[in-house]
């Protein structure tokens, strides 16, 4: 149980690191179409590896396997990230984190839109609060930020939006082919978009960055991507996905302290009070889930 919830509380840790290395990168003129390659060019033997293991001694992928990998790839990995890196341009760290754990909301919405779920009034209650958490840290940020931070939000919203897709449709594949092989095949399909979409967009001029922004990286490719996703399925068949998502609460936080203490951004009662909706909400949504 320990072993478990240490792995779910690292693997959290570990997610939330991404965003201040994309910080620490942009500091050194790279744009987010050029470090999600470099990100991306650094995971995908790694993810190659992944779907090699889950794979083995199983059924060759039909057809249809093969396309919903394509669809959940580009949605799940491949927008998701390209947008939140986009929009970290423009907001802090603390309130990009902030969107993204609005994801269950979103998966919920989403329910509620494709498949004629119902919602109760509590669940509804629930996702006021977060949403109030997150509104209170953007009005913060519009103030002393500009209005960047409206497209930043916008941006980060959207691929929030897009994982949240990848979450409703993937359930099915992941009980046919398991989440690891789920994963790495996915994940691949979104490294290959990621690098041709630097091929097709930027000259090859643009590949000569600062060597801060490769160190970056590749820390952010193992560290912050590969390293949790393996956590997190570890910890789910230890402690199991109830405990694994609720330890996932200090997502947040752990941005929130490293956004203070590594970049510098400012910490004020707004914006602890703004996390502290948006955990309250989730955690009363996971609560009231039926």
């Amino acid at each position: 149980m320990a072993g478990g919830l240490m792995l779910a509380l690292l693997g959290s840790i570990a997610f939330s690191g991404k965003a201040i290395i994309v910080k620490l990168a942009y500091r050194h003129g790279v744009d987010a179409v050029t470090l999600i390659m470099y990100r991306m060019l650094f995971a995908l033997p790694l993810f190659a590896l992944i779907a090699w293991w889950a794979g083995r001694g199983k059924a060759p992928l039909a057809r249809r396997d093969w396309l919903g990998i394509l669809g959940l790839g580009v949605s799940g990995y491949y927008l998701a990230s390209f947008l939140d890196f986009m929009g970290l341009q423009y907001i802090t760290a603390s309130l990009e984190r902030l969107i993204l754990y609005l994801n269950p909301t979103l998966v919920l919405a989403l329910s509620v839109w494709l498949f004629g779920k119902r919602v109760t009034w509590r669940q509804l209650v629930a996702i006021a609060v977060s949403y109030s958490g997150v509104l209170l840290v953007f009005g913060h940020e519009v103030n002393f930020e500009g209005a960047n931070v409206l497209l930043g939000t916008a941006l980060v919203f959207a691929s929030a939006v897009s994982y949240a897709i990848y979450l409703v449709y993937s359930g099915e594949m992941v009980q046919r082919l398991g989440a690891l092989r789920l994963v790495g095949w996915a994940s691949l399909v979104a490294c290959v978009l990621c690098i041709a979409q630097f091929v097709v967009l930027r000259p090859w001029s643009a590949a000569l960055v600062a060597p801060e922004v490769i160190w970056l990286s590749v820390l952010n490719a193992t560290l912050c991507t590969v390293a949790p996703v393996l956590m997190v399925m570890m910890a789910i068949e230890r402690v199991g996905a109830t405990v694994t998502a609720q330890t996932g609460m200090v997502g947040p936080l752990s941005t929130l302290m490293m956004g203070v203490l590594i970049l510098g951004e400012p910490f004020t009662g707004w914006i602890a009070a703004g996390t502290a909706l948006v955990l309250a909400g989730i955690w009363m949504l996971a609560q009231w889930k039926d």
